[in-house]
């Protein structure tokens, strides 16, 4: 950041005060903080500041310290700290900020500065002749769909040309910048896709309307119900839970309907042979586990007297720790070195199908059994869990 000073003494007013309205304000908002929390409203107060007199001043800075009770080096930190406070006199009738961010550069900030370097002065921060302009170029001001623009005072001035901001600049030079609707200077709302809408157009809500009108009369209008056998009497009736469940919006009403009247067809007539029930779908069996005694069983050995921690591999918990111990695994370098068929046993045995495959269960055993935590960390790059 740059270094940010006082103006010099020349320009320093030998005092500052608030306007009527403004100190009123400004004991307002000094109260909007807790007690010994006053210190807070330092921001507030020197914007207000900036924007009564056009640029924070020396006087103020201490006239604000002495209200807040803090000491004028802690105001004056806030004031040189934020670029938003103009530490020196400004345009009396315009300061313009021109965005220089990226999508405002792409989209002709540079002439925009050109405009103010001609119209203005060549340097930032610099006032005219008159004293009632100057400018400087600042970071994102906010309204990057509209780019490129400027801000003068509270206002933004979007989607601007060179010309037009010559017109803008040459307006508040005369005194009737209140004169220019801010905002985007083209024919678009807002930040709205600039010629015009593409998408909900007018069109769009006619078409809602449309199918809602249509959906109103499909419901009001008489269901097309299939011809009542003889024997409607006797048939098992829908209860009101099904047919509310079927109905649940408007626009299903004629089809449900319909899909009611034909389920009851299709049921057996009181008196008659009942319709053959469907065949029942044979449910898979669950994967048999594999023998104690298959060739590729793991080998085992006896319990240690020290056993691994198991649960350092991560996909092993309590349970899955405890039968490895039942089949004889006690140790990192057992699960090092199962082979294919052995993992395969094992994945089948706990019926976890593809876990050790997926966690990698042989590295991490590698690593635990070769260095422990600290190997594992340096293959991993984090501790086992």
């Amino acid at each position: 950041m740059s270094v940010r000073r006082l103006a010099e003494d020349q320009f320093q007013p030998a005092a500052f005060a608030f306007s009527d309205e403004n100190a009123v304000w400004a004991d307002k908002t000094i109260q909007k903080y807790p007690a010994g929390r006053q210190q807070s409203a330092v921001i507030p107060l020197l914007m207000r500041a900036q924007e009564q007199d056009g640029w924070v001043t020396r006087a103020a800075i201490e006239k604000i310290a002495d209200m807040l009770d803090m000491a004028y080096i802690r105001v004056l930190e806030v004031a040189t700290f934020y670029t938003q406070f103009q530490l020196h006199p400004v345009g009396t009738r315009a300061h313009v900020q021109v965005c220089g961010t990226t999508p405002c550069m792409l989209r002709g900030s540079e002439a925009l500065m050109s405009v103010c370097k001609s119209k203005i002065h060549a340097h930032p921060f610099e006032r005219n002749a008159e004293g009632t302009l100057s400018w400087e170029e600042v970071e994102c001001l906010g309204a990057c769909v509209n780019a490129p623009m400027v801000m003068i005072g509270k206002d933004t001035y979007e989607d601007l040309t060179p010309a037009r901001l010559e017109e803008i600049i040459d307006t508040f030079a005369a005194g009737n910048g209140a004169s220019i609707k801010a905002g985007t200077q083209i024919d678009r709302i807002f930040s709205a896709p600039e010629g015009g809408l593409t998408s909900l157009t007018t069109e769009e809500p006619k078409a809602r309307t449309r199918a809602k009108k249509a959906d109103a009369e499909s419901v009001s209008a008489p269901v097309d119900a299939a011809p009542v056998p003889p024997s409607e009497a006797a048939r098992p009736k829908s209860t009101d839970a099904e047919t509310n469940a079927a109905l649940k919006t408007p626009a299903t009403a004629p089809k449900a309907a319909a899909k009611n009247a034909k389920a009851a067809e299709e049921q057996p007539v009181s008196g008659t042979a009942a319709a053959e029930p469907a065949p029942a779908v044979k449910a898979e069996a669950p994967a048999a586990k594999p023998a104690l005694t298959d060739k590729n069983r793991p080998a085992g050995i006896e319990k240690p007297a020290a056993p691994e921690d198991l649960k350092m591999i991560s996909g092993v918990g309590p349970k899955i720790e405890a039968t490895l111990n039942e089949i004889g695994i006690f140790t990192f370098a057992q699960v090092a070195s199962w082979k294919k068929a052995e993992r395969e046993w094992v994945d089948g045995y706990l019926n976890f199908r593809g876990r050790i495959e997926r966690d990698d269960w042989v590295k991490q055993a590698k690593a635990l059994a070769k260095g422990g935590e600290a190997e594992y960390i340096k293959v991993f790059g984090k501790k086992p869990r």
